[in-house]
């Protein structure tokens, strides 16, 4: 193991690096309080800039797919144990030195979140409601290509007061579109093709596709123009897919070649799945048979087809589970069959609510990059960065989820 400092940092690794100032091990362990870093070399295509280091295995493995979401054996790794107890505390980043920007890792978190929300129809307007009403000590920017709209909606948010604390709710600013990405988190609602109540359709988010994938590669190029740092949060459908339609157009250069100049595959998070499991929690509610979805159930994979809803993690049962998961998928259609279009409790549970606790710290539903796919599973972003949860899974369960990731890898 190599022990290195720069820049007031700490880093360690398995690879030399001529450009780092190496110091002995006894330095590098004396008063550790803050964040430290693991450095590795791996493919950026298939590989995340950075996250938080849960387990020891995390360091010599280069598998970086739905295998992050599955306990490890970690027995026979040597280590110090200094290295194991700061990993329990969650004080160890690792970061992948064949990221050109990978210095942009040793920043720290936002004390005071500048959020700004691109895209005021029905799903970001209802998404401004929950942070206006929710979010404390934050700042929101909001932009719409459609300027009518765009001042309604600055004069509707902006007249929710509480009487005698008026000053209690965010403060609330028009940008213009070369304002957008100085912010700490830019939300991307935009979207196009939204299909009429009363359409038969077997996937209403594909439909979304082919012209949402237009309008997310726009912003995605606009990001890598301005280094935008921050968070690019997608909560247009399909979440997935246009995650990793962002990822690939932010990091092509002017000639069409991957340089990885753009944003970073963990700067980009889906909030799609935090309504799922809204909507397993519903069902759960009024059916006995599945009330212990609230305690022990989970979510993984993709917002809409291919979601896998595990009843338990505890005692999973795969019949329960598959049921489960079809009421999910098809709630939105038991909406839409009402005559409605079903974006109240997407836009809050998916998108206000988790995007509160993202920068808050606290565990959410989102998809961040897993090999070949964004994949939804729990999370937090940490100091050291995007922590994923780990557990012990039933093996028909991780075999669902694996199936769930393989079809979705090979749609783009």
């Amino acid at each position: 193991m190599y022990y290195y400092r720069f820049n007031g940092c700490k880093f360690f690794s398995m690879d030399k690096y001529e450009e780092l100032e190496e110091i002995k091990e006894n330095t590098f362990f004396n008063s550790i309080d803050e964040t430290i870093y693991f450095l590795n070399k791996n493919n950026p295509m298939h590989s995340r800039r950075a996250f938080s280091v849960n387990d020891v295995s995390q360091l010599f493995s280069k598998d970086e797919s739905v295998s992050i979401l599955y306990k490890n054996d970690v027995t026979g790794y040597a280590i110090n144990p200094i290295i194991e107890k700061l990993i329990a505390a969650r004080k160890i980043k690792s970061i992948n030195t064949n990221y050109p920007t990978w210095k942009d890792e040793l920043k720290k978190l936002p004390n005071k979140w500048k959020i700004n929300v691109m895209a005021l129809g029905d799903v970001g307007s209802t998404l401004l409601i929950g942070l206006v009403l929710l979010g404390k000590d934050i700042e929101i920017g909001i932009y719409d290509r459609n300027e009518e709209k765009l001042m309604r909606w600055e004069k509707e948010l902006k007249q929710i007061r509480i009487p005698f604390n008026v000053d209690c709710f965010p403060k609330i600013n028009i940008l213009n579109e070369d304002e957008l990405f100085e912010c700490d988190m830019f939300v991307f609602c935009a979207s196009k093709g939204i299909p009429k109540v009363g359409e038969q359709l077997s996937d209403y988010r594909m439909v979304q596709f082919e012209e949402n994938s237009k309008i997310i590669s726009q912003y995605a190029k606009i990001a890598r123009d301005h280094r935008f740092k921050g968070i690019f949060a997608v909560i247009s459908d399909p979440v997935e897919l246009l995650c990793k339609v962002a990822f690939l157009e932010s990091n092509k250069n002017d000639s069409g070649i991957y340089d990885f100049n753009g944003l970073a595959s963990n700067q980009i998070i889906g909030y799609g799945l935090g309504v799922m499991n809204a909507r397993a929690v519903y069902y759960a509610e009024k059916d006995p048979a599945f009330v212990h979805y609230k305690n022990e159930g989970r979510v993984f994979g993709p917002h809409g087809s291919g979601l896998v809803v595990a009843d338990s993690i505890i005692n999973y049962d795969e019949v329960k589970s598959e049921q489960l998961t079809k009421k999910c998928v098809n709630a939105n259609v038991e909406v839409r069959e009402l005559g409605f279009k079903p974006y109240v409790a997407p836009s809050l549970s998916s998108g206000a609510l988790s995007i509160l606790a993202t920068i808050n710290g606290d565990f959410f539903y989102g998809s961040t990059l897993m090999r070949d796919a964004f994949f939804g599973s729990k999370m937090r972003l940490t100091n050291s960065g995007i922590e994923i949860e780990q557990n012990n899974l039933d093996e028909k369960l991780r075999q669902r989820i694996e199936t769930s990731y393989d079809e979705l890898r090979r749609i783009i």
